[in-house]
């Protein structure tokens, strides 16, 4: 499959650490566009507060934002269990913390990618001390077969194999975020 910008050039065309397109540009905004129709029936006539977690949901984040039909807060977490390898260390650190206070409030935690499961089962956990209404979680993606503990996603995107990816937020050290899809990376 030929990857294409909107202007015809090929992003990162000579790079072979990427591979296939495993979601490509189309799939992924139609895809958004029903989770936001969901996401406006589900919550209808509350405000939820959508919680990103940083880097790699923002653009999902963005996406999804303008696809539901409320009135919507955001606030930013960064955590990390990656540092700049492919695979986690297993141990999570929050490198930036909530602005907002959550008492009361409908949290919708939005992540790009869910692998072993055990960064969101330690920010649920994190969150859900904050004394908020509701915590529910809209994941991207999620790769099969590595989860380690129950995931109990309210609303998730796709199932992918379980191959690195990156595009669309995701990245390798700071590298391929801006791909307007998901690929393989061959490292």
């Amino acid at each position: 499959m030929m990857r294409r910008m909107a202007d015809g050039a090929i992003p990162y065309a000579d790079d072979e650490s990427i591979g296939d397109v495993v979601v490509g540009t189309e799939a992924l905004q139609a895809r958004i566009a029903e989770l936001g129709a969901e996401i406006t029936r589900d919550y209808a006539g509350r405000a939820p507060l959508l919680v990103g977690v940083l880097k790699g949901a923002f653009l999902f984040m963005a996406d999804l934002a303008r696809q539901i039909d409320l009135p919507v807060e955001f606030d930013f977490m960064a955590v990390s269990s990656y540092g700049n390898a492919t695979k986690s260390s297993g141990v999570v650190r929050i490198v930036k913390d909530l602005d907002l206070d959550l008492t009361g409030r409908d949290v919708l935690i939005v992540e790009d990618i869910i692998d072993s499961g055990l960064t969101l089962a330690y920010l649920r956990k994190n969150l859900l001390a904050r004394n908020p209404s509701s915590v529910e979680v809209c994941a991207l993606l999620v790769r099969d077969g590595l989860q380690k503990t129950e995931l109990d996603l309210r609303y998730v995107g796709f199932a992918i194999p379980p191959d690195f990816v990156v595009g669309y937020g995701l990245d390798v050290a700071e590298r391929y975020r801006n791909l307007p899809y998901i690929a393989s990376y061959l490292g």
